[in-house]
């Protein structure tokens, strides 16, 4: 059919071509049709005036066919019911069966569905849990493992909203699906914020300012809350059992977690939308 298409489509180009370019071919394609009006006229003509002879041959021709028909299905009435039975059946039995799941492989899913994932994906709006005094980010566990904490932001309505509903979804997992209460220990980043901290090493920092995400309030750093007290050192098997389950449930959200990088960050998250951060 293709062919059939592409040879039609050739030839009517070259016609056109022939038309365009040589005054023969438009010489012959008007004479054609002239003449092709000129037939059609006159069989206007001769239909017009054996319209009446025509209408009664039709007539008749129609009895007659209709005659003949009537004896061959009294002649042959096995053959015709057979062939009615040929014909109904297929549309009778996906009729019958019609009801009924024909492909096993597209029925529903049974997996588990998580409710708080669906919630979140429905619009569930989350707010943001009481702040934690300053004092919880100054001791000297927390100074040893984050240099400059005490003057980091943790505020909430800095960073980007679609990120701070993930953040807030994987803090609620966590805690009701694995007994882990969570804290944030910064959220926004200025830029001279984040020169200052890279400027004291890759042990800390390797990003420069607008390097990243946090500087586009879609990224945070997290820890976990033991006894009023903020954990974040992995040396401590709580701990990282619970930076291996938020690693889990920050990526089921859509989130990128830094556990997974070659210089590792266990606490951090964060949302990479297209277009934000101009590489």
């Amino acid at each position: 059919m293709f062919l059939l298409v592409v040879a039609l489509y050739f030839c009517l180009a070259c016609l056109i071509s022939w038309m365009l370019l040589f005054p023969s071919g438009r010489d012959f394609v008007l004479q054609t049709v002239a003449g092709a009006r000129s037939r059609l006229q006159r069989r206007v003509s001769d239909l017009a005036r054996d319209g009446d002879q025509g209408v009664t041959a039709l007539r008749l021709s129609g009895n007659a066919r209709a005659r003949r028909m009537a004896d061959f299905l009294r002649q042959h009435y096995v053959l015709a019911l057979g062939g009615l039975a040929l014909i109904s059946l297929p549309p009778l039995f996906a009729l019958l069966v019609s009801g009924k799941s024909m492909l096993g492989e597209y029925e529903v899913s049974t997996r588990e569905v998580n409710v708080q994932v669906a919630d979140l994906l429905e619009g569930e709006q989350l707010v943001p849990p009481p702040a934690l005094p300053p004092l919880a980010f100054a001791t000297v566990e927390v100074a040893q493992e984050r240099p400059m904490l005490v003057s980091a932001s943790r505020d909430w309505a800095q960073m980007n909203s679609a990120y701070t509903q993930r953040l807030l979804m994987a803090f609620k997992i966590m805690k009701e699906k694995h007994g882990y209460d969570m804290a944030i220990l910064e959220g926004y980043r200025s830029p001279e914020r984040q020169n200052r901290l890279a400027a004291m090493g890759p042990s800390v920092t390797s990003a420069a300012a607008f390097q990243s995400w946090h500087q586009y309030g879609l990224a945070a750093d997290c820890a976990f809350l033991r006894d009023g007290k903020i954990v974040i050192t992995e040396k401590d098997p709580w701990a990282m059992r619970g930076y291996q389950l938020y690693g889990e449930v920050a990526e089921s959200l859509g989130l990128t977690w830094g556990g997974r990088w070659k210089m590792m960050d266990f606490g951090h998250t964060e949302l990479r939308l297209p277009g934000v951060m101009k590489r």
